[in-house]
């Protein structure tokens, strides 16, 4: 199946992603699969990790930066008394001790120190960058480095079961930034036998949850098959009903599309202080924009640009971000 007519290709797509793969493993089949040729994804999940791995096609792809910055919730399940290098269960021991001492209370009462703002180290297996290579290319070469701590927040994180210190389940809803191996590593430090995750699934992302996502083995049956009703897609004004949203006039849709300098004003009379989204009367993604200090409008991103549209360079004229 084609990216034409019977799939839209500025969309997103939420997928369940399986176990087992990369997220970049799911971009390559969703690419393969639709035709599009631009195909990202709105955060990575780690290959242990499953769960809902927001895709998006075609213009939706620069929707990608406000994915990211959105807040994720995760169930994982915590290994006890072994520490690894990956902090996961794909990686080898580093560190053993018996946890047999622990109970369920020793657990929550420790929990306490990791809710609310919160600095971690990432893990030494990370795609975060040092001098333009990944970390995981500097551990996977015998010399990991330690990253210097984050700033994250850990708006809940809750014990939903307790099967012995092998097995500890946790509810996790955070920032973006957060690393739930970190979390797993710290705790099993706090109380004295390390940890390490054995099980990760990320149950929401931003507005997508779930509950919406359709496993990777259904979706990628649905585009052979060509069955687009049972995709799981996402129009990019939806994807973005986590920010606050502004409608405007068709003309002043078009003086954003061309990169017209415009007040504020024009978009928005509150004193919003986070970038909204913008639509037109129809509902459709016009731009993601905030206020500059000089009271006119930035665009951080601009959608729909139509064939009478000024070039891209006119609007990062206005933004540089655009």
């Amino acid at each position: 199946m084609s990216a034409g007519d019977a799939l839209p290709i500025d969309a997103v797509l939420a997928i369940d992603k399986p176990s087992g793969m990369t997220s970049f493993d799911v971009v390559r089949r969703i690419r393969r699969a639709t035709g599009a040729r631009r195909v990202g994804h709105g955060g990575t999940l780690d290959p242990l990790a499953s769960g809902v791995l927001p895709v998006c096609l075609g213009e939706a792809t620069k929707l990608a930066q406000f994915l990211l910055g959105a807040d994720k919730e995760y169930q994982v399940t915590i290994r006890l008394g072994v520490e690894t290098d990956t902090d996961d269960a794909d990686g080898a021991p580093t560190a053993e001790r018996d946890p047999q001492g622990l109970d369920e209370a020793s657990v929550r009462q420790a929990l306490a120190r990791f809710r609310g703002p919160i600095e971690q180290v990432p893990p030494s297996y990370s795609a975060l960058k040092r001098d333009g290579r990944p970390m995981y290319a500097y551990a996977r070469a015998g010399a990991p480095i330690t990253a210097a701590p984050r700033s994250v927040v850990i708006h809940a994180l809750e014990l939903t079961a307790y099967d012995g210190p092998t097995a500890v389940a946790l509810r996790v809803h955070c920032s973006k930034g957060t690393y739930i191996r970190s979390i797993a590593r710290d705790l099993g430090r706090a109380l004295g036998v390390g940890g390490h995750v054995t099980a990760l699934r990320r149950t929401r992302s931003g507005p997508f949850s779930i509950d919406a996502a359709r496993p990777l083995a259904a979706v990628l049956a649905a585009l052979a098959e060509g069955r687009p009703a049972e995709l799981p897609i996402v129009e990019p004004a939806a994807a973005l009903r986590h920010l606050e949203r502004r409608a405007v006039e068709a003309h002043t849709a078009n003086d954003l599309r061309v990169g017209r300098q415009i007040p504020w004003e024009t978009i928005a009379t509150d004193d919003v202080q986070t970038p909204v989204c913008v639509v037109d009367g129809a509902g459709a993604l016009v731009a993601v924009a905030e206020r500059r200090p000089d009271g006119l409008v930035r665009t951080i991103r601009v959608f729909g640009r139509g064939p009478q549209a000024a070039p891209e360079k006119s609007a990062q004229e206005v933004s540089p971000n655009g």
